[in-house]
């Protein structure tokens, strides 16, 4: 990433549910588009643990794995009891094979190109993906930062993932592959 994306875990929940509207809506959907109960479990850009919280309520025996590149977001998403690595999506994967891989608000803060690569990496070690982020749309909701947002048409990460758009409102979307 070119930018530096930093967010203070005790307010990041209400700082994101004020720019993303939707935000809860956004989580639940995601969570809604999970195509199978998962065992082994990778989230990248874990944050503040929220979707990992949501996708445990839902699937209680999942184990859970999260990537985040900002020491304050791991520590707090540790508080959850999952494993919580300090990593960029950028990075080489920990070792698959994952059931699932899953990020929400993340994705978006690569280029095309990085992205690309990145849902090549997943392709090699899931079953699935599920991903709901900011995309670029005719009414963008979403304040968008230049350096740290890069969102890409839902069109363009459907084909680039080989997957299905399963949701999309605003200037969110949801988007399924199962592999």
């Amino acid at each position: 990433m070119s930018a530096q994306f930093h967010m203070d875990p005790q307010t990041y929940l209400d700082e994101i549910r004020t720019e993303v509207p939707r935000y809860d809506e956004l989580q639940e959907e995601a969570i809604e588009a999970i195509p199978f109960a998962p065992q082994r479990v990778l989230e990248l850009g874990v944050g503040t643990g929220e979707t990992t919280r949501r996708l445990l309520a839902r699937y209680p025996d999942a184990q859970v794995t999260g990537l985040d590149a900002q020491a304050e977001m791991v520590f707090k998403a540790r508080e959850l009891g999952i494993e919580v690595r300090l990593a960029r999506m950028e990075d080489p994967l920990p070792d698959g094979p994952w059931d699932l891989v899953i990020s929400v608000l993340s994705v978006h803060h690569l280029d095309g190109e990085q992205k690309r690569d990145l849902f090549r990496r997943v392709r090699e070690q899931s079953r699935a993906l599920v991903m709901g982020d900011v995309v670029i749309a005719d009414l963008q909701v979403t304040p968008l930062e230049e350096g740290v947002d890069k969102p890409s048409r839902a069109d363009e990460l459907v084909e680039w993932c080989g997957g299905e758009l399963v949701w999309e409102a605003d200037d969110l979307a949801v988007i399924r592959a199962v592999y």
